[in-house]
Order: structure tokens, then sequence, then C-alpha cells
């Protein structure tokens, strides 16, 4: 387990996927489950676990104290449905090379 004062950082090998109307996009045992305080547990795939063949690059930018620049794919008309840590910060470099999804989508 790794974590900061906030944020922990859980492994886990739990067959986790992700749908997007009806495709697959995400399928893993081995996702980091990321648990920050105030937000829902939210696991993080590697990156070869992940369709980003679909994925493509949106414009949205933002920037997490805890955990670094955030970067947001898109899947066709589904905007910003997942994202990444591209550099993460230090104490969260577990996340790089890793996408998480938003809530919209099936997990």
């Amino acid at each position: 387990m790794m974590q900061n004062a906030r944020i922990t950082l859980h492994p886990s090998k739990q067959r986790m996927q992700v749908q997007v109307d009806s495709i697959l996009i995400a399928d893993s045992t081995n996702t980091l489950e990321l648990r920050e305080h105030g937000y829902s547990p939210r696991h993080y795939f590697p990156r070869e676990d992940v369709r980003m063949d679909l994925l493509t690059v949106s414009e949205t930018i933002t920037y997490c104290p805890f955990k670094g620049h955030t970067v947001y794919f898109s899947l066709g008309e589904s905007r910003d449905i997942a994202w990444s840590y591209e550099e993460p910060i230090e104490g969260m470099k577990a996340l790089a090379d890793r996408v998480a999804f938003s809530e919209e989508v099936s997990e």
C-alpha cells in the first residue's frame, strides 16, 4: 500500500472491466484502487489492459495538487470518460501509465 496524507493506493487482483455502449474498453486483474478522502474509490488500469486505440486525447487538462497534471480521453461523442496522470507527483508515481474511468461508465 502506498499513501500520502489523503490518498492511499491499494493493488487489486480482482478482475475489473469497463464497458462503454457495450464496448469492452478495459479488462484487468492488475488495477490500483485509489482511495481519496471525500471521493469514491477509483480503479486505475494499466494502459496495456485498456483499448487505448479507441480513445482520443481530449483538450481538457487539469491539475490535482495531490496527484499532478491530468490528461483526459474521449471515446467518440463520450467526452472526458477517462484520465491519466502522465507525470504524477512524488508519492503517486505508481499512477504513471495507468488510466481511470469516470463513474458514468460501467466498472
